[in-house]
């Protein structure tokens, strides 16, 4: 389930790419998901751990990927319990939010009004205990908020 806390979370790692650059392991780069995920959001290819084919940049290292894709593998495979802020993610990132969610509990820091799309979707506003169910729910709730 996705578990949202909105607004300033003290705890949480709030920028999430500088965070990647440190921590990442070269097996999340390789992993299936993360090949979907890098060519999605960056339109980019892997090529191996270390190197990424990407159409406007060429050749670049893990390190020049996106914030938006660092974030979201970070969400999907770092397993040091940490809260990251995944307002460093735009929209387009947030379907791949809510599949990793659908695979394990995942809690997140937003301090903004995400769009998760016009598809139903079920997350816990930490904040209040709310369980939202959809868009509208989601920014009504996410209104007071941030």
């Amino acid at each position: 389930m996705l578990n949202i806390f909105l607004g300033n979370m003290p705890d949480a790692i709030y920028h999430p790419p500088v965070y990647f650059d440190n921590q990442y392991e070269d097996e999340w780069i390789t992993a299936p998901i993360s090949v979907e995920m890098i060519s999605d959001i960056d339109k980019s290819k892997v090529i191996g751990p270390h190197l990424i084919d990407s159409p406007v940049l060429g050749p670049i290292s893990i390190k020049e990927l996106s914030g938006g894709v660092k974030t979201l593998i970070l969400l999907k495979f770092d397993t040091s319990g940490k809260v990251f802020n995944a307002s460093a993610c735009g929209d387009n990132c947030a379907k791949w939010i809510l599949k990793i969610a659908g695979d394990k509990d995942l809690t997140i820091n937003l301090r903004h009004v995400m769009d998760f799309g016009e598809t139903p979707f079920e997350a816990k506003i930490l904040n209040s205990g709310d369980i939202v169910h959809n868009m509208s729910e989601f920014a009504n709730i996410a209104g007071n908020y941030v």
